[in-house]
């Protein structure tokens, strides 16, 4: 589970925490992300559905995003609800980010050694809800 007003990202198996990671949102965190390129990270249910080691980061965790509801909302506004968030590591090049802040276009960013550990730990199907 994600609380990103802590930047907050919990493994858990059952009800017992396994690993705690500070993480960095998209560069407007606050609120549920509505549309392609708003910068807002997303809020609700979902779950893992795909693993890339391949990434242009240093590996990803795909999220489900976006949902029908996700869609319908974004179509009402005459938008597309964008799609790719992950939780994933560095960029691989020409890093601008520094970690301090809030840089991703929605994704969830963990330092390359913890994205390692979740990527190991998590698997396809995993459900993740994240939290305002």
């Amino acid at each position: 589970m994600l609380y990103k007003g802590r930047r907050k990202l919990r493994l858990l198996h059952n009800n017992d925490v396994l690993r705690s990671y500070r993480v960095r949102l998209g560069f407007a965190p606050v609120g549920h992300k509505r549309v392609e390129g708003d910068g807002r990270t997303p809020e609700g249910h979902y779950q893992i559905d795909r693993k890339n080691p391949n990434s242009r980061f240093h590996l990803s965790v795909g999220i489900s995003y976006p949902n029908r509801a996700d869609r319908s909302a974004a179509a009402a506004l005459g938008a597309s609800a964008g799609g790719d968030i992950f939780i994933h590591g560095a960029p691989r090049r020409g890093s601008t980010a520094d970690g301090s802040t809030d840089w991703t276009w929605g994704c969830i960013a963990v330092s390359n050694r913890e994205i390692e550990e979740i990527y190991s730990m998590v698997s396809v199907g995993t459900p993740i809800t994240i939290y305002p």
